[in-house]
């Protein structure tokens, strides 16, 4: 059987390695990077706490010695039904099974300022990015004499009030009575606003009322400015504007506050539901196709009863798709029973800071917070990585970062504009 596989992520991953090695299915694997990286921990790439290599790890390593996994560089295009065909940039694929599993990108609202103007958080070109616009604007900053256009350099509002929009604050929050102070001698006496911006009433709205409490607090006592009620309606010309009236002058305005899935020509209009995903039955096959599936965060599926709203767009329900979905392939050819999917809620979870952390889990319901919360998920996102060597390089970064209170992975590298491939 022939297996197209669009996107390499968690659920399109742990697909992949769940028919590595069976010779009755014929793999490939689509990305349009030609690496597996970990989005959890993208925000520590942005601000220079981990390198790219620690959190990424090539598709064609991942999968050497597996016969039966390939990998194709490319792009989507369109997707011939007709003829089971898939059409990327750089030519075309058979397939009995077709996949997507593409994850879902940010998601703007419709504001054009804020996309071209503001800086994502969802790749990890995003994260290269931000680490090198905000570098380099902490450099001119440090020889800016007009305070108020320093202030623009150094406020920093971030958008979005979820696990990574708090992760990324709390990052900032460290770094400004730390590493700003001690490299930056000339902004010392200057000053800077952390501001976190969230149209809901909490912070962290999946998770328990004392996860966003002390996290909240938590925020807080770190000199972040938490605007909950908020919207950011508007970006022109280094302003923030938020619904309330009130604008913010700020050269950083870094958008964590909402994401959105993609549309491939070729599948019917009627395929798509809420947020542009695709709708699947139980076993994740799309609405209105034959041999079509979808899974991860780029699908929307009402039929489990426990989430009658569609699953929450996390790591674990892509996980838990991708596993579920090799097993009923094999059962298919086995003639067996398919097994409709059922999400096991194994918790959630968001670092803070230093020693400090939410945990809420299920099962029995417990909430944990600070330094136990955070050597938890410690653990956990350690453990997620897709290689030893990319939890030992992680490790060590950790640990001088932990004894340290620093990184030595400050630097602008940017390629040459001027290069041709």
């Amino acid at each position: 059987m022939k297996i197209v596989i669009i996107g390499g992520g968690f659920a399109g991953i742990n697909l992949a390695k769940g028919l590595a090695g069976d010779k009755n299915f014929d793999v490939t694997l689509v990305d349009k990077n030609n690496y597996n990286f970990f989005p959890p921990l993208i925000y520590q790439v942005a601000t220079a706490y981990l390198e790219p290599s620690s959190i990424s790890y090539p598709f064609r390593k991942l999968f050497s010695g597996t016969r039966n996994v390939h990998f194709r560089l490319g792009e989507v295009i369109s997707v011939n039904t007709a003829e089971n065909k898939v059409v990327l940039h750089n030519g075309e694929l058979e397939y009995d099974r077709l996949i997507f599993a593409t994850g879902a990108e940010t998601n703007y609202f419709g504001m054009e300022n804020v996309r071209k103007n503001s800086i994502p958080m969802k790749t990890l070109n995003d994260a290269i990015e931000m680490r090198n616009k905000l570098l380099q604007r902490m450099e001119r900053a440090s020889i800016c004499k007009n305070s108020r256009e320093r202030r623009k350099y150094l406020n920093i509002v971030v958008a979005g009030g979820g696990p990574t929009g708090v992760e990324v604050s709390g990052m900032f929050a460290e770094m400004r009575s730390g590493i700003l102070r001690r490299e930056y001698p000339e902004l010392s006496t200057s000053v800077s606003n952390i501001y976190l911006v969230d149209g809901g009433d909490a912070l962290l709205s999946p998770m328990s009322k004392k996860s966003q409490e002390d996290t909240l607090k938590a925020l807080t006592k770190m000199g972040v400015i938490v605007k909950l009620h908020c919207r950011v309606t508007d970006y022109t010309e280094d302003t923030v504007h938020l619904n309330t009236g009130e604008t913010i002058y700020s050269k950083n305005l870094i958008w964590a506050a909402g994401v959105s899935a993609k549309i491939f020509e070729g599948i019917p209009a009627e395929s798509y539901g809420r947020g542009r995903r695709m709708s699947v039955d139980a076993y994740n096959k799309v609405v209105n196709t034959d041999n079509i599936y979808s899974i991860g965060d780029t699908c929307i599926q009402l039929t489990d009863t426990a989430f009658p709203d569609g699953h929450p767009q996390v790591a674990q329900v892509a996980i838990q798709q991708g596993l579920n979905l090799a097993k009923n392939f094999k059962n298919e050819l086995k003639s067996k029973p398919l097994k409709a999917f059922k999400y096991h809620d194994k918790g959630s979870m968001a670092i803070i800071g230093k020693n400090k952390a939410v945990v809420d889990l299920p099962k029995p319901k417990m909430h944990f917070k600070g330094f136990i919360a955070w050597l938890m998920w410690l653990f956990i996102h350690l453990m997620s990585l897709i290689s030893y060597r990319n939890r030992v390089t992680t490790f060590y970064n950790w640990m001088i970062a932990y004894f340290s209170k620093d990184q030595s992975l400050r630097m602008i590298i940017r390629p040459d504009k001027r290069s041709k491939t």
